[in-house]
């Protein structure tokens, strides 16, 4: 290392989403700041994150516009990963924490599904293999990572809402039904999948057991 900075903060490459596994679609990259807030070159960053997630490379130096990029492979149980980017720091290292969800067999075919009949409205995103309706319609529908909302809701009244439509809770008429296109695992998948991507992360409730 030929400098040293005092803060690291993420350029892109974060809150990814990708089977267990696999690698992430795209490169994690972080930079490294002075104390006014300018790009350090030179400075070493290391990587580091939970028993069976790699990075290529695990550790570099900063390049002429203070950034490190490295490949991120994901671990083979699903769920969410903190991963962390440290630098040694010019008193003190400075660390950054990142947070990637791995997706297991059925939350990535939740996913799947989620592409194929759901992101269209769901997603506001607009991508080249598909073009978004969400800034089209009247009553805007939930994300699927939106779990300020859907963590409220039980496994049930999700499952009700997918095969019924949005009437059936009395919501939106424009969400409509699905019970004769998806089955009762599909359904299943789906809300895995929208669990395991929520933002704040779902917990659930657990076993209850009723009191004498």
């Amino acid at each position: 290392a030929t400098a040293a900075g005092t803060a690291l903060v993420e350029s892109s490459g974060g809150h990814q989403v990708g089977a267990t596994g696999t690698a992430l679609k795209d490169p994690l990259v972080v930079q490294v700041n002075d104390d006014q807030g300018t790009a350090v070159p030179g400075a070493l960053v290391e990587f580091h994150g939970p028993a069976g997630v790699s990075f290529d490379p695990g550790g570099m130096l900063t390049d002429s516009s203070g950034q490190a990029t490295t490949s991120v492979t994901l671990g083979s149980i699903a769920g969410r990963y903190q991963l962390s980017a440290v630098t040694q720091g010019k008193s003190k290292p400075a660390t950054l924490d990142i947070v990637e969800t791995a997706l297991g067999y059925q939350q990535r075919v939740g996913s799947i599904l989620a592409d194929k009949y759901c992101n269209r409205c769901h997603d506001p995103e607009s991508s080249p293999e598909r073009v978004s309706n969400y800034d089209n319609l009247e009553v805007k529908p939930h994300a699927f990572s939106e779990g300020a909302t859907l963590n409220k809701m039980s496994d049930a009244d999700l499952t009700s809402i997918v095969l019924h439509g949005g009437p059936a809770l009395s919501r939106s008429a424009l969400m409509p039904p699905y019970g004769n296109t998806l089955s009762a695992a599909d359904v299943r998948a789906l809300i895995a999948y929208a669990r395991a991507v929520s933002d704040p992360p779902y917990q659930s409730a657990g076993t209850v057991y009723a009191r004498k």
